[in-house]
């Protein structure tokens, strides 16, 4: 079938708030405006695209110098960069000049593409229980379930077959995603929950008898504090004997696993297919990369940095930067490897280097 529709911001899937000024949107970026080196008019604007796609209505960005040879190229009628680009920018072309890009970019792709309206009311087929309470502002999809005493603030929006047990609060102006789960926790505000997300339930708790396993009840909750984002299929377990908590403004991405009494500070990050486990503590603004995996019961200092698929053993200084397995300072890690690379070059008896034995099967 043929492609139809906006290549950036396809308005079959995303709304448009229609033309917007040059005025309007440097007030909202905060930006300085240079105008066309040839004099050309800028008129009203009416979206946002890449630099290599972009038209003489469109808006785009530049906010990384591998991709500067598009920009001499590019037919957007606005460009939003950092001052140190600006000087390049084609004669036909306006310029946004702020020291963050990426920010007004941002702002300024929510305002031609603002995310969906409420739809205030109760779908016919979700299924609220009499002692929920639902603020009239708020929005119940398709197949739903609210369990007894759950309370959904206004402005909030609960989608297609998702889950808010028994007693849970959410927060007003929040979005619980399809098939979502949400149980034995309290939710801030404007928080958003990607499709497939479980919060809320048992921890891996478990006590060893002489005839097995036995579960470890988990009486906690989980607690999400406002602005929190939990990207889709992610899952956070509920406190054991205390709360997990993640911090306000936190961002965790796709698959991110939290394990119980984890407790997150303000603004951290958590990329995708992380593990933090139980009763370990961030401090504010951590971020844990990808495939990163934390023992329990340590503490990450503030602004700390965990690199990508590292093994984190022990607590990390704020500030600190650490990649590896055991993990271990950046700057160790790579001499490591470079010492690591130095002894597979070394010669062996026969004169080859160590890196170019090969055994008796080699060849076959």
């Amino acid at each position: 079938m043929a492609a139809s529709g906006r290549g950036t911001g396809d308005e079959r899937f995303f709304a448009h708030s229609g033309s917007q000024s040059l005025d309007v949107l440097a007030r909202l970026a905060g930006a300085e405006i240079r105008r066309p080196a040839d004099g050309r008019e800028v008129g009203p604007l009416t979206g946002v695209a890449a630099l290599q796609a972009a038209g003489a209505e469109e808006v785009s960005f530049l906010d990384n110098r591998r991709y500067l040879p598009l920009l001499s190229n590019t037919g957007a009628g606005v460009v939003i960069l950092g001052p140190a680009f600006a000087g390049q920018v084609p004669p036909g072309c306006a310029a946004l000049v702020t020291p963050q890009p990426y920010l007004a970019w941002a702002r300024i792709a929510a305002l031609f593409h603002p995310r969906p309206a409420v739809a205030p009311g109760i779908h016919p087929t979700a299924l609220v229980d009499d002692e929920a309470g639902i603020d009239p502002a708020a929005e119940i999809g398709p197949f739903a379930v609210v369990g007894s005493g759950a309370r959904i603030g206004a402005g909030s929006v609960v989608m297609a077959h998702a889950v808010v047990g028994p007693g849970v609060v959410i927060g007003s102006d929040c979005r619980i995603g399809t098939h979502a789960s949400v149980s034995h926790a309290l939710v801030g505000d404007r928080v958003t929950l990607f499709p497939g997300v479980r919060i809320g339930q048992d921890g891996f708790g478990f006590a060893l008898s002489e005839t097995g396993f036995v579960s470890v009840p988990q009486l906690g909750r989980v607690i999400l504090h406002d602005d929190v984002e939990v990207g889709a299929n992610a899952t956070i377990d509920r406190g054991s004997a205390q709360d997990t908590v993640i911090g306000a403004g936190s961002r965790l991405d796709n698959l991110v696993q939290i394990g119980h009494n984890v407790r997150l500070g303000r603004c951290c990050i958590v990329v995708a297919q992380a593990g933090i486990s139980g009763s370990t503590e961030l401090e504010d603004y951590v971020t844990i990369a990808a495939q990163a995996g934390l023992i329990g019961h340590i503490r990450i200092g503030r602004k700390a940095r965990i690199g990508a698929q590292a093994g984190v053993m022990s607590d990390v200084d704020a500030g600190a930067d650490v990649i590896g397995s055991p993990a271990m300072a950046f700057r160790e890690f790579f001499r490591n490897v470079a010492a690591l690379k130095r002894l597979a070059r070394r010669p062996v008896a026969g004169g080859k280097a160590a890196g170019d034995h090969q055994g008796p099967d080699a060849d076959g």
